[in-house]
């Protein structure tokens, strides 16, 4: 994932004119009580030592429907927020609402406050799974809102849910694809989780649902990854933030406060896998660059015991030379291979 840096508050179930089925925003969230405009300044200076690091840091409203709260409440927040972007403190505002509430007016008028991106929270691009998970909406409403978002001159974000109710792995992988026909800058992707409070819990708890493994979600997750990736649409968030109200709130589900280290980790694998094939046996050099050695290695050093079952002994070393998201393999043969952990095309056709 990118560097992408966010001074995020929450609007939880703020204008949301439904509870969807996997829903407890105030468990994702990690408040009870949603943002006012006090709160904007308080987390601007909050962040200010860190934002060195993140010139392009955004100010960000997530986790309701922000463009459906009442008006008065919403423009105050924008009014506060407006002055960062004004001065240079942040380089904009991101903005996370539903597909069915991005009207022309309500553009128009996010566009006075200075937002510069909005994020479609399209979960998926399955009629029957957005209909059995209660979400009010259609693929429709996110293809006409990822039009209406374009045209009004704002960063296009979209996000994606994994192992929703009813879904599969390759509904997923279609999902993805739609997705990326859209046109967006970036996508945010949330495996399934069950929490407490929701209908999934009482779906979970009586045998209708079982959300999918950690391990199988973090094989398709790479997969979507890689095929965002190589469209570049940057993927800029793959899993929940960790939090103790989500540890507290969390009944089941692929959960892991690294997941997006862990998918990362996959894609060195499988892009090693691919390098070496055909490849005899034997001492493997190989070279990442030094920001990307954890994720190379894996978790407990994962990778480097799965490339042994497959017949090579892989020595893993960080080198400044090489670039993020790239590695160079010396095989035993003596032969040097370069190659990237995205696979060109990706999957998802």
């Amino acid at each position: 994932m990118s560097g992408h840096a966010n001074i995020s508050l929450f609007v939880p179930h703020a204008g949301c004119p439904h509870r969807c089925a996997f829903c407890d925003q105030r468990t994702l969230s990690g408040q009870a009580e949603p943002a006012c405009a006090a709160d904007v300044a308080r987390a601007v200076a909050r962040a200010l030592p860190g934002l060195k690091k993140h010139p392009q840091a955004e100010l960000a409203f997530f986790g309701g429907s922000f463009t459906a709260i009442p008006r008065a409440e919403m423009t105050g927040l924008l009014e506060a927020a407006l002055p960062f972007v004004q001065n240079g403190t942040v380089s904009g505002i991101r903005v996370s609402t539903r597909p069915d509430a991005v009207e022309d007016g309500v553009l128009a008028l996010l566009k006075r406050y200075g937002v510069t991106a909005v994020e479609l929270g399209a979960q998926s691009m399955d009629a029957r799974v957005l209909e059995e998970n209660r979400r009010g909406h259609t693929p429709e409403d996110v293809v006409r809102a990822a039009e209406r978002v374009r045209r009004a001159g704002f960063s296009l974000g979209l996000q994606m849910m994994t192992g929703m109710y009813g879904d599969t792995a390759r509904g997923a992988e279609e999902t993805a694809a739609r997705l990326a026909a859209l046109g967006p800058d970036t996508v945010r992707i949330y495996p399934a989780l069950v929490l407490r409070g929701s209908a999934w819990e009482r779906w979970y708890r009586a045998g209708r649902y079982r959300p999918p493994s950690l391990e199988e979600t973090v094989e398709l997750c790479a997969r979507l990854w890689a095929f965002f990736e190589a469209r570049g649409i940057r993927v800029i968030r793959l899993g929940l933030h960790a939090s103790p109200e989500l540890e507290a709130g969390r009944v089941a589900g692929p959960w892991h406060p690294a997941f997006g280290e862990l998918c990362r980790s996959r894609l060195f694998l499988h892009a090693a896998l691919r390098t070496l094939a055909g490849a005899a046996p034997g001492e493997v050099l190989l070279r990442v660059s030094p920001r990307e050695l954890s994720q190379a290695l894996g978790q407990r050093r994962q990778n480097l015991a799965l490339l042994q079952q497959a017949g090579y002994r892989v020595q893993i070393v960080p080198d400044a030379a090489v670039r993020p998201g790239m590695f160079a393999v010396r095989l035993p043969s003596g032969e040097e291979r370069a190659a990237s952990i995205h696979k060109e095309g990706g999957g998802c056709s």
